[in-house]
């Protein structure tokens, strides 16, 4: 049975415009971004603590540079007053930012992270805070992840890409639950 309390910590990452550019490959995972906004609402509505990630490229031509119309968060995944947001030019939110010091000051005892996408940034991020020491929890259904091309040219299907990522966080790394387990926690 998956164990929440008021010090777990829900992390939402990178849930920015540009994912949705024409530059990117299609997404998968359909009804995602509203299983993650129905996380935010529950987090909210408990008032329990929401760290924010965004993205802030520092690549060139990049579509989440800061001032690229892709760069900001989408509707609806914008902080509310209180709720910082962390930006990060890397993968992992942990890296070269502050997460891993206001998680502590928190008084965290789990995070539940998701976001875009489920091998990159979530993957990333899930596993620098396993070897933290965090417990991490991934919410599944409110993770989405982009069909690839293979080694040989053919194209790795966006669902596959995430059901193996979401497997390998949860055989090593994390707790994958979907965001009905999560909401039952909550209550």
């Amino acid at each position: 049975m998956l164990a929440l309390s008021p010090r777990t910590v829900l992390l939402p990452i990178d849930f920015q415009k540009g994912f949705f550019s024409p530059r990117m490959p299609p997404l998968g995972q359909p009804g995602f971004d509203r299983n993650a906004l129905t996380l935010i609402a529950a987090w909210r509505a408990k008032g329990w603590p929401i760290l924010h990630v965004r993205h802030d490229s520092v690549q060139p031509g990049s579509c989440f540079r800061p001032g690229d119309p892709g760069h900001p968060l989408r509707p609806g995944f914008s902080p509310a007053e209180g709720e910082p947001l962390i930006t990060k030019s890397v993968n992992s939110a942990f890296l070269n930012t502050d997460l891993d010091l206001r998680l502590k000051r928190l008084g965290a005892d789990g995070v539940v992270a998701f976001g875009i996408s489920t091998d990159m940034c979530v993957s990333t991020t899930v596993r620098t805070g396993n070897n933290l020491g965090w417990q991490m929890i991934v919410a599944g259904d409110a993770c989405a992840a982009f069909e690839q091309k293979d080694l040989d040219g053919s194209v790795l299907p966006a669902a596959e890409i995430h059901r193996f990522h979401l497997a390998t966080l949860r055989n090593e790394f994390a707790t994958v639950a979907s965001t009905a387990e999560i909401l039952a926690a909550l209550a």
